[in-house]
């Protein structure tokens, strides 16, 4: 099991869940995610992740599949400009490659923000450190476990 996926499995279990991430496979996609798993794209909470520009942090942002983050709204609920996050400082905060990123399980805990559409469903998946590895969870759960804030942010 690579230090990754051990990081979510221990956050999920501290947390009291008795939650075992699944492999599904490479998903590239979220679409993909959702084929390989077997929900809607829109059940897909996707980690994106942008760097403040004022704090030189990652600050993220966890979105269903089916909504892109927009960028100036995402801004404004960041209160600061934000830009591309590089492989790198994501690496360094979250402990996580791009791709594998997790809501959860982070080296350090990010500023977040969630998606209110994600709260529309009994069930979400995201990334549980790898990019072939999802669990399902609620996703206010979620939402609790990520320390995330509900914004709107999406186009």
């Amino acid at each position: 099991m690579s230090k990754s996926l051990a990081r979510v499995t221990r956050a999920l279990q501290e947390a009291g869940l008795e939650i075992a991430p699944i492999e599904i496979g490479n998903a590239t996609t979220a679409q993909m995610a959702a084929d390989l798993v077997g929900c809607d794209i829109a059940q897909i909470a996707k980690s994106i992740m942008f760097r403040g520009q004022q704090s030189g942090t990652a600050i993220l942002f966890v979105t269903s599949g089916a909504n892109r983050v927009d960028d100036a709204r995402a801004s404004a609920v960041a209160g600061e400009t934000l830009g591309k996050a590089d492989a790198a400082l994501i690496r360094a905060q979250t402990g996580f490659a791009i791709g594998g990123v997790s809501p959860v399980g982070h080296l350090t805990r990010p500023r977040a923000f969630f998606d209110p559409y994600l709260l529309t469903f009994a069930e979400v998946w995201a990334a549980a450190g790898t990019p072939r590895h999802l669990f399902g969870i609620a996703p206010r759960r979620l939402m609790e476990m990520a320390g995330a804030q509900e914004a709107g942010f999406t186009a």
